[in-house]
């Protein structure tokens, strides 16, 4: 897993992001939560990484998106902090489940179709419109298609083999026009963890809902 600090101000509050597989820091750059370093996490090829570095934090809130979700599940657990908030977003602790995440043969069909044609297609799904999907081609993320690969045959690897999850979200924030993780099998997966929803008519890739979750509720919460 790889991290990196978007904002790193010396602040005493952190918001711990763990954005979807694919990701980089590219999208994510332009949001500013209040009173608060900011740290991106991405690339779960491993979920192992040095967070040492946290340490010196008073509290530590964490949202996930997509298949962050997952990846939070299990890596917020082993760090030891002082937790507040946790926020997941389009996304489950079940992430390849044929009813609380992507059914397990569209997953394998992308991984064995994976091209830069078929990641673009994928792409344009995450997106509500053609205006949102033009926004994110301004800023997509700068990762190889074999590592992507990589990545997709990692996560397969480590969810057959890790314990089921054990950490509780605060909350959960659901699209319902969510193309990429159907809304359904969100909702059954949060109500088997007995996690609040909240639902937005939205995609699963939101710059409104990043704007929101990522910077503006944070604002009133330093």
């Amino acid at each position: 897993m790889q991290h990196e600090f978007l904002i790193q101000e010396h602040h005493p509050r952190l918001l711990l992001f763990f954005a979807g597989w694919a990701s980089d820091a590219t999208p994510f750059r332009t949001y500013r939560p209040g009173g608060r370093d900011f740290l991106l996490c991405y690339d779960y090829r491993t979920l192992d990484a040095n967070f040492a570095l946290l340490d010196a934090y008073e509290s530590i809130d964490v949202v996930g998106w997509s298949m962050g979700v997952w990846a939070a599940t299990y890596v917020v657990p082993r760090l030891h902090v002082q937790l507040g908030q946790s926020i997941a977003l389009n996304g489950t602790p079940f992430p390849i489940d044929p009813e609380c995440g992507i059914h397990p043969d569209i997953w394998q069909g992308t991984l064995e179709h994976l091209s830069p044609a078929s990641l673009h297609k994928f792409c344009r799904r995450m997106c509500l419109n053609t205006e949102a999907f033009h926004d994110f081609l301004r800023v997509t993320p700068h990762r190889p298609v074999d590592e992507l690969a990589d990545e997709m045959r990692a996560i397969s690897r480590l969810r057959l083999s890790l314990p089921a999850p054990a950490f509780c979200w605060t909350q959960a924030v659901v699209g319902t026009q969510d193309r990429i993780i159907p809304p359904d099998n969100q909702l059954r997966a949060w109500q088997k963890q007995g996690v609040a929803v909240h639902t937005l008519d939205d995609a699963h890739y939101s710059v409104p809902m990043f704007q929101h979750y990522l910077q503006d509720v944070w604002k009133n919460n330093r």
